[in-house]
C-alpha cells in the first residue's frame, strides 16, 4: 500500500480550508511572475538611456516605464500577500485540528503511558510538532510555489535577451543545487531526526528537573538530581556542534556557488567581446548583472524549503508515534463492582519487557481497610498502586475491584471508584473552587466549602484575597507544597469515590501543614478502603495491614507490631527510620 504524503495527510485536517491552501499557491506563483515584469521596464530604461547617451533629454520614456516597473512591484507585493494569508487561515485552521485530535487521542490512553512517554517530550510533539506544520503550511508551501515560478520566469527572461550570458547565469544555479543535494539529502534527514530527538530528550529532562526541585530540596539531592539534565544538555551541545562541523564546508561553497554568478558573467563577457562591444551586449550584460542575484535568493529558498520539509516529516512521526499509543482494551460487557475490596492474583508487570518491576504479586485488600506499602527505593511500590488503578494492564494476572476484574468495569466507572492523592500534587491556573470542583464538576459552592473544610484548608481560604474564588498563579497568588495538598485532598473528599490511593502525600509537607494534612487524611479515609504509599514509617503503624515490597515481591506483610516481632525487612527499616529521626532532632539542638 503506498504511503500517503505528509502534504496530502495535512490537508485532510483542512477542511473547506483546503481551497484557501491551493488558492495560496497560486497567488504565490502569480506573484513570482509578476514580480519579474519591472525588470523588463528596467530592461527598456536601460535601453533608451543607452539610445539617447549623451544626450539624455531626449529620453521621453523613463518615468513612464519607472511608474510602471514600481506599480508592477506593488502589485507583486499585494498579491503575495493575499496568497499568504489564505495559507495562514488553513495553516491554522490545520495546526488546531491537529492539536485537538492530538489531545483527543492523548485524554484516551492510560495515565501509565503518558507518564512513561514523558511530559515534557509530550508536550513538545502537541505543541512545536504541531507548529512546525504551521509553519510549513503557511510560509514554505507559498514560497515553494514562488520558488519554482520564479526559475521558469526567469529562465525565459536570461535566454530571451542573451542565451549565452543566460547559459553563463545558470552555471552557478547547477553548481548551487549538486552542494544542496549534499546538504539535504537522506543523511540530513536522520541528523534532523537525531538533532529533534537531542531536543526533546533535553526538554523532557527540563520538564522532570523543575517538577523534581521540591524533592532536591528535600532530600539534598544537590548535583545528583541535575546528572541526567545536564547529560541531556550535553548530548544535544555536542550534537549540534558536530552536526555544524560537518555543514562548514558544504555550506561555504554553496554560498560562493549562488553568489558566484557575477564571476562566470564577467569572464564570459571579456571572452565574448574580444572583437568589440556593441550596445546591445553591453545592454544585455547590465541587464544580467541587475536580475541574477534573485537566482542565489530563490535558491537559498528551496533549500530552506527543503529543510523545513524534512522538519515537518519529523515532527508528523512524532505525532504518529503519539497516535501509535494504543488506548486500553474496554469490556464489550463491562460491569460494576460489589464493593471496595481489591484483590490481585499472580500480578507481574515490566516496562521494558526485560526486568520486571512486579514479579506474581498476591494480594487481598478487603473493603474498608486501611493498608500501606513501604520498602526500599524501586521496590514496586508505585507501579502496584499504578496496576490496581489500572495506569496500564499487567502482562501476567488479574486485578479485581469488588470481585470485578478492572478490565470488566467501564472506564468512567473505574475512575469513579478510585482518587488519588499524590506527593506532588497539582493545581490548574484557576479558582480555589474550580480546582477542588474538578472532583465533582457538578458541586455546588456550599459542598466546596464543606469539602475544604474537612480538608483542613479554611485557615488558606481566610488568607486569600478572594476566598474560594481567588485564582491560584496570578498577582502572586501561591501555595505552599503542604496547602496544595490539602486542597488536593478538599478535591477527593468532594469526590467521595471508594477507594483511595496517597502516594506519599506528606512527602514535602512542613510539621504544620503535616498535622493538619494527617487530619484530612483521617477524615478521608472514613469507610473508605485505602492504599498508604510512604518512606516515613510513622505514618502507617496504625494501617491494618503493611506490605513490604523488595525487588518487586512481596518480601513481608502484617500489622506493624506483626513486623517487628518477625525482626525482618521492616523491622530493620523501622530502625533505621527512628535512628533517622532521633539524629535529626539531635542535630536541631533541640529535645531527643
Amino acid at each position: 500500500m503506498k504511503k500517503e504524503s505528509n502534504l496530502k495527510r495535512l490537508l485532510g485536517y483542512a477542511g473547506k480550508h483546503k481551497y484557501l491552501t491551493i488558492g495560496s499557491w497560486i497567488l504565490s506563483a502569480a506573484s513570482a511572475f509578476i514580480a519579474l515584469v519591472p525588470f523588463w521596464y528596467i530592461w527598456k530604461i536601460i535601453q533608451e538611456v543607452l539610445n539617447v547617451a549623451p544626450n539624455f533629454s531626449r529620453a521621453e520614456n523613463l518615468v513612464h516605464n519607472g511608474i510602471m516597473a514600481v506599480i508592477y512591484s506593488v502589485v507583486s507585493v499585494l498579491v503575495y500577500i493575499a496568497g499568504l494569508m489564505c495559507s495562514h487561515l488553513a495553516a491554522f485552521r490545520i495546526a488546531a485540528n491537529l492539536r485537538i485530535e492530538l489531545m483527543n487521542h492523548i485524554v484516551k490512553l492510560p495515565l501509565g503511558f503518558v507518564e512513561s512517554f514523558g511530559s515534557g517530550k509530550l508536550r513538545k510533539i502537541v505543541n512545536d510538532s504541531s507548529a512546525a506544520t504551521e509553519t510549513y503550511l503557511a510560509h514554505r508551501l507559498p514560497d515553494t510555489a514562488n520558488a519554482i515560478a520564479t526559475p521558469i520566469g526567469l529562465l525565459i527572461l536570461l535566454l530571451v535577451f542573451d542565451w549565452r550570458l543566460g547559459l553563463l547565469s545558470l552555471c552557478p544555479v547547477v553548481l548551487g543545487f549538486l552542494v544542496m543535494m549534499k546538504m539535504t539529502g537522506k543523511s540530513m534527514q536522520e541528523k534532523m531526526t537525531e538533532y529533534q530527538n537531542a531536543l526533546a530528550d533535553m526538554s523532557n529532562e527540563a520538564v522532570e528537573y523543575v517538577r523534581g526541585i521540591p524533592v532536591v530540596k528535600t532530600f539534598g539531592q544537590t548535583i545528583f538530581s541535575f546528572k541526567r539534565f545536564k547529560a541531556t544538555i550535553d548530548n544535544y551541545g555536542k550534537w549540534v556542534i558536530a552536526y555544524t562541523k560537518d555543514l562548514r564546508t558544504p555550506m561555504m561553497l554553496y554560498t560562493a556557488a549562488v553568489n558566484g554568478v557575477f564571476v562566470f558573467l564577467i569572464a564570459g563577457a571579456l571572452l565574448l567581446t574580444r572583437n568589440g562591444v556593441t550596445s546591445e551586449f553591453l545592454l544585455n550584460l547590465m541587464f544580467y548583472i541587475i536580475i541574477t542575484p534573485i537566482i542565489s535568493v530563490t535558491l537559498t529558498r528551496i533549500m530552506f524549503q527543503s529543510e523545513d520539509a524534512m522538519i515537518v516529516d519529523d515532527a508528523i512521526k512524532r505525532i504518529d508515534s503519539v497516535h501509535d499509543l494504543k488506548p486500553l482494551p474496554q469490556s464489550a460487557n463491562p460491569r460494576v463492582p460489589n464493593n471496595s475490596s481489591i484483590e490481585l492474583e499472580n500480578v507481574s508487570y515490566s516496562y521494558d519487557g526485560e526486568k520486571n518491576a512486579l514479579n506474581n504479586i498476591s494480594l487481598k485488600i478487603n473493603a474498608g481497610e486501611t493498608v500501606a506499602f513501604v520498602g526500599p527505593s524501586g521496590g514496586g511500590k508505585t507501579t502496584l498502586a499504578s496496576v490496581v488503578s489500572r495506569f496500564f494492564d499487567p502482562q501476567q494476572g488479574n486485578i479485581k475491584i469488588g470481585g470485578v476484574d478492572i478490565r470488566e468495569i467501564e472506564k468512567n466507572e473505574l475512575m469513579n471508584q478510585i482518587s488519588f492523592v499524590f506527593q506532588n500534587s497539582k493545581l490548574i491556573k484557576a479558582s480555589i473552587l474550580e480546582n477542588v470542583r474538578i472532583g465533582k464538576p457538578d458541586a455546588d459552592r456550599n459542598e466546596v466549602m464543606k469539602a475544604l473544610e474537612a480538608a483542613q484548608c479554611m485557615d488558606i481560604i481566610e488568607k486569600l484575597p478572594d476566598g474560594i474564588d481567588t485564582v491560584i498563579g496570578t498577582k502572586g497568588v501561591y501555595l505552599s507544597g503542604g496547602e496544595q495538598q490539602r486542597i488536593a485532598i478538599a478535591r477527593v473528599l468532594l469526590k467521595n469515590s471508594p477507594i483511595i490511593i496517597l502516594d506519599e502525600a506528606t512527602a514535602f509537607a512542613d510539621p504544620d501543614n503535616e498535622s493538619r494534612v494527617q487530619e484530612a487524611f483521617s477524615r478521608l479515609a472514613k469507610g473508605k478502603t485505602v492504599i498508604m504509599i510512604a518512606h516515613r514509617l510513622s505514618t502507617v503503624i496504625n494501617a491494618d495491614k503493611i506490605f513490604v515490597l523488595k525487588e518487586g515481591s512481596i518480601a513481608e506483610e502484617g500489622t506493624h507490631n506483626e513486623l517487628l516481632e518477625k525482626k525482618g525487612l521492616y523491622n530493620s527499616m523501622w530502625q533505621q527510620y527512628k535512628t533517622s529521626v532521633n539524629w535529626k532532632v539531635k542535630k536541631e539542638g533541640t529535645i531527643a
